[in-house]
């Protein structure tokens, strides 16, 4: 598993963690049952503290996406189709947020922006 820190981020490094393995999760990368590093394996390789890479690891199986076995490590849930689903809209729906802000940044119009995003569907429907 290949997981890129960005050190100059505003997102907290657990998070990067969290959001890379979701990412893998629900494109089909990671699959059930699948085996993540252990905690200090990926400490060592992405030369972070094991307690970041521990909490990032708590909170995916918090919310269902890994389940860790005691003296086995840490495996890919068993996803619900729904809960991958929701995940997506919920990364699109950001994404769309910052595009969103940054057109009003450069000073585009509500209507502006909806007239673009109505000529984008068009061209993928």
């Amino acid at each position: 598993m290949h997981i890129i820190i960005n050190t100059s981020s505003m997102v907290p490094i657990y998070e990067q963690i969290m959001d890379q393995i979701k990412t893998a999760i629900i494109a089909g990368e990671l699959q059930e049952g699948e085996n993540l590093p252990s905690v200090r394996g990926m400490s060592k390789e992405l030369k972070i503290s094991a307690l970041t890479v521990k909490k990032a690891y708590d909170n995916l199986e918090q919310e269902g996406f890994t389940v860790t076995v005691h003296g086995k490590g840490t495996f890919v849930a068993s996803v619900n189709p729904e809960l991958r689903q929701e995940e997506f809209r919920k990364e699109v729906e950001e994404e769309l947020e910052q595009i969103v802000s940054k057109a009003f940044r450069h000073g585009l119009e509500a209507e502006e922006i909806r007239s673009l995003f109505e000529l984008i569907m068009e061209e993928h429907e």
